[in-house]
């Protein structure tokens, strides 16, 4: 092979690799949008009406779910509370943003259904702008069957989060309880709050705090008690709020 046959092979074999390398960049180009074309940044939502935050989040692709609604004093009705994925959050098109949409200050009073028949009870709620939100069951002879026993939040309540009211409902007296309506057991002894949570199936968790012993007091303020050992100080669930035997209650208790 004479001198010039080497020259043209050594420039078509780079040639041949300078194409190759050229598809190469090509593919990886491709590859990169295929990957990364497809993904969008979420954008900060909060403070937007639901309708402009709809018009953002189609126009990259992503799809807005309104999942709660809540009262707010700080944030305009109709307008974005919160929102999950967070503002900046890097997603594939069609994701889903789930945001909360403010109702504004609460102005609606929480009617009183304790003692109402369970639909009349319910009507009552919608007519003033509320949602019935869980029904629990207790069988309960002193009262027709249906009859509501509590509610949370209870009525007249003020800076409710939801526009929803709990009701706890009167069953047969051979029905299984399938709820109840956690009591205030603050101040309560710790062996009387167990044995009230046992006899209806729920387990306590008690945790042990010391508490400091408060002045007298001087003048003619009244002195303030101190808080006995073995007395409940605190609890969570809160009072109000519905139980069931998958609940654990967790008791505060003075040393």
């Amino acid at each position: 092979m004479n001198s010039t046959s080497i020259v043209n092979f050594f420039r078509v074999a780079s040639l041949l690799m300078v194409l190759v390398a050229v598809a190469l960049l090509s593919a990886i180009a491709t590859m990169h949008f295929a990957i990364h074309g497809a993904e969008v940044q979420i954008p900060a939502l909060k403070g937007m009406t639901v309708a402009e935050a709809r018009s953002q989040t189609s126009g990259l692709g992503l799809n807005l779910d309104v999942d709660n609604r809540y009262y707010s004093g700080d944030v305009a009705m109709g307008h974005i509370l919160s929102q999950s994925p967070a503002p900046g959050t890097v997603v594939r098109r069609e994701w889903q943003v789930r945001v909360s949409e403010s109702l504004g200050p609460q102005k609606v009073d929480v009617p009183n259904t304790v003692g109402r028949e369970q639909r009349v009870a319910e009507l009552t709620l919608r007519r003033v702008g509320l949602e019935v939100g869980v029904i629990a069951r207790l069988p309960y002879a002193k009262v027709a069957e249906g009859t509501v026993l509590a509610q949370d939040p209870p009525a007249h309540a003020q800076d409710i989060a939801q526009p929803s009211i709990n009701l706890l409902v009167a069953a047969p007296d051979d029905d299984g309880p399938d709820g109840f309506v956690m009591p205030d057991m603050v101040g309560w002894p710790l062996a009387s709050a167990q044995g009230a949570l046992v006899k209806v199936g729920i387990k306590a968790a008690p945790s042990f705090v010391s508490v400091p012993v408060q002045p007298v007091g001087s003048g003619d303020a009244l002195p303030i008690l101190p808080v006995r050992p073995g007395a409940i100080t605190a609890q969570s669930p809160p009072a109000g709020v519905r139980v069931d035997q998958s609940t654990i209650v967790k008791l505060t208790v003075a040393k």
